[in-house]
């Protein structure tokens, strides 16, 4: 067997050993979530990670602010709770001690720092590819996902609306105190429509935002579990 068929082979066995597994592609954004704060001096460069993939078709990328800095000299313009809450349910699926920023989440399956562009890199790698979750699509004022495998628990259905434009803020206080700093794909409002159980469903959308804002959809397994599939409005 020469080399050349040895490589396919292997990638055959690969494919068979992941299921369903898929590339990212437009139809199927690999989700990057980005949990960082203006108050956070090592945050800029994962952010500008996050920045220079945001006008990808094949990727959802996502800025989630966190509040936990907000006492430490500068209160994070764009930070809820909510994403705080939500980085915590990643902390404890994985068993993590604590949260931190930055933290770059792919896909609900791996994560890491993401800072320095190397390791971003390996991280949209080794996390975009996962089971083959249901079609999902945005039309029409709903959300509409088709008929798949039952997951061992019901899957949440988030809508998420962000920011597509470059938001720049000065920062007065704090870690970047007199830097101004640039926001791409900023998360504004997360809100959970419904369930899915492997069934198609048909989730009406929340009036509601700016109009200029764009809208995606996740079908995630709850409290931190894995991303099925993704789609952008």
């Amino acid at each position: 067997m020469t080399p050349v068929h040895r490589l396919a082979l292997a990638l055959l066995l690969a494919a068979a050993g992941a299921g369903q597994a898929r590339a990212a592609d437009a139809r199927h954004p690999v989700v990057v979530e980005l949990f960082q704060a203006q108050g956070c001096s090592s945050c800029p460069p994962a952010n500008a990670n996050l920045m220079a993939i945001a006008g990808r078709p094949d990727v959802l990328a996502l800025a989630f602010q966190v509040t936990y800095w907000d006492d430490l000299g500068w209160k994070d313009t764009f930070a809820r709770p909510q994403f705080t809450a939500r980085q915590w349910d990643y902390a404890r699926a994985w068993k993590h001690a604590n949260v931190f920023t930055p933290q770059v989440v792919v896909n609900g399956r791996k994560d890491g720092v993401g800072a320095d562009p190397g390791e971003f890199r390996s991280l949209l790698r080794a996390g975009e590819r996962g089971a083959g979750g249901p079609a999902v699509e945005l039309a029409a004022g709903q959300a509409r996902i088709g008929a798949g495998p039952a997951p061992p628990r019901p899957a949440d259905v988030w809508l998420v609306r962000y920011d597509p434009r470059i938001l720049q803020v000065p920062v007065n206080r704090g870690e970047n105190r007199g830097k101004t700093l640039p926001h791409r794909n900023v998360v504004r409002q997360l809100i959970r429509l419904g369930a899915w159980r492997g069934r198609p469903e048909s989730l009406r959308l929340p009036a509601g935002g700016d109009p200029a804002w764009r809208s995606a959809v996740l079908l995630q397994l709850p409290k931190g579990g894995p991303i099925l599939a993704a789609a952008k409005g």
